[in-house]
Formats: C-alpha cells, sequence, structure tokens
C-alpha cells in the first residue's frame, strides 16, 4: 500500500483567516540549493495554475530560473548566500510570507548554513507552514489551492 495517498493536508487555520480577511493573494516564498533547482522549476511548472494566483518571492537565482523558464512572475531578492534567505527571513518575521517552500540539500554543507537556520526558526516562530522537500511541497500547495478555491 502506498502511504503517499494517505497525507493529510493541513494548513494553519489563523494563516488562512487571516489572508481571507485581507483579500490578499498568498504569498509563497521559493528557495531552492543549486541541486535542486530542477526539481523547483519541475514543481512550479506542474502546479503554474495555484501559483499563478499567488504572489511569489525568491531567492535570486531560483526567481530567475523560475521567471526566465516560465509563465509566473517572482521577484527576486539577493541569492542565498549573499543574504537572501535572510531577506526572507525578515519577510516572515515582519507577516509578509505565507508559506515557505525551501528545497533544499540536506547532505551539502552550505556556507550560510546558519542564514538557513534562521529561516527555517523564524517559520517556527511565526507559525509560517515550511516544506523542504517536495512531498511538503506538494502537501502544502495543495491545502492552499482548496483555500483559494472556495
Amino acid at each position: 500500500m502506498n502511504n503517499k495517498s494517505f497525507k493529510t493536508i493541513v494548513v494553519p487555520v489563523r494563516t488562512m483567516e487571516k489572508i481571507e480577511k485581507e483579500g490578499k493573494k498568498i504569498k509563497v516564498a521559493l528557495i531552492a540549493h543549486d541541486s535542486k533547482k530542477a526539481d523547483m522549476l519541475a514543481f512550479v511548472t506542474k502546479n503554474s495554475d495555484i501559483l499563478k494566483k499567488c504572489t511569489l518571492i525568491a531567492t535570486k537565482s531560483t526567481g530567475r530560473l523560475i521567471n526566465d523558464k516560465t509563465i509566473l512572475e517572482v521577484k527576486e531578492m539577493m541569492s542565498g548566500p549573499e543574504g537572501g534567505d535572510l531577506q526572507i527571513g525578515g519577510l516572515v518575521a515582519s507577516e509578509e510570507i505565507d508559506l515557505v517552500i525551501f528545497l533544499r540539500d540536506p547532505l551539502a554543507k552550505q556556507p550560510h548554513d546558519p542564514d538557513i537556520a534562521a529561516l527555517m526558526k523564524v517559520c517556527d516562530v511565526h507559525d509560517i507552514p515550511l516544506a523542504t522537500n517536495l512531498s511538503s511541497a506538494e502537501i502544502l500547495l495543495k491545502g492552499v489551492a482548496i483555500n483559494l478555491t472556495k
């Protein structure tokens, strides 16, 4: 039996209620380590119908890739090693991001690992959904899609 068919979709009610009250688009941050860029491109291409209804923000090279290869419009921040992860963390802390999809390579040491840890921590502190792999990204985005079709 395939366990993937039994995953439950959970999106924090507080986050979705706040977005719906304000009548704003859901703001999604997209980040991918170099070894995960192809996965991110495939993910956003597959889910472009959902993502085109969202405001998208990404670190520089991830944003550039998505802007160049898809119809989606992504606001580009700095690259991760230059402070892009921290910029996105700042947006999370100021409640300007509703969902973070960060396809990271857990087996590769990154020169900016402290920044990555800080981003993950700020998501936890502010109760912002964070996906760090394709399975969790699919689940969280499907939860967002349910709320977009209400």
